[in-house]
């Protein structure tokens, strides 16, 4: 199937997936989303996995957790190269609330257009990506590895990329 038939057959459930998430209110620098971050992190594991992904978790860091997932090309040998996606699924404070024309945290479709916190940066991208990846798998075009690393702090800086990805350097290779 090329990729217009699958994106039009598959429409309704990528924007209910991408609704979903941007419900979630994971807003890394407020304190009283710290289970909100975990639970957005959650979803992504789930969303991952059902794209095709072998293997989702979540990673702690000193701050929000990371998801880590990976995708190994049945075919794979040597030369096999690897592909790795980065992305974040925090998203920024709505304040000041009332600059907002609807519910930032819930998706509102307007001549055409999704309006909603995170609906772009970067929930809207992540799932880009990762639907990209599930036609290519579901399509049996993916002839790579693929490593997702998404994190939980990049809105606020990114305090704890650096120190994860020196923990983790083999397992990013």
């Amino acid at each position: 199937m090329n990729i217009r038939s699958y994106i039009a057959e598959n429409r309704a459930r990528f924007i209910e997936e991408w609704a979903g998430l941007i419900r979630i209110p994971s807003v890394s620098c407020q304190p009283a989303h710290k289970d909100d971050m975990l639970r957005c992190a959650e979803r992504w594991c789930e969303l991952l996995l059902e794209a095709g992904v072998q293997r989702a978790e979540i990673m702690p860091s000193e701050g929000h957790p990371f998801v880590y997932a990976e995708y190994k090309y049945p075919n794979a040998d040597a030369n096999t190269p690897t592909v790795l996606v980065y992305s974040h699924y925090d998203v920024m404070p709505v304040e000041p609330i009332d600059l907002w024309h609807s519910n930032p945290w819930e998706p509102d479709i307007r001549d055409g257009r999704l309006y909603a916190r995170g609906a772009d940066d970067d929930k809207g991208q992540a799932m880009i990506q990762v639907k990209a990846f599930e036609y290519l798998v579901t399509e049996g075009l993916m002839k790579c590895n693929v490593k997702f690393i998404f994190e939980g702090e990049e809105e606020i800086g990114s305090p704890n990329l650096t120190p994860f990805i020196m923990q983790h350097k083999e397992l990013l290779r």
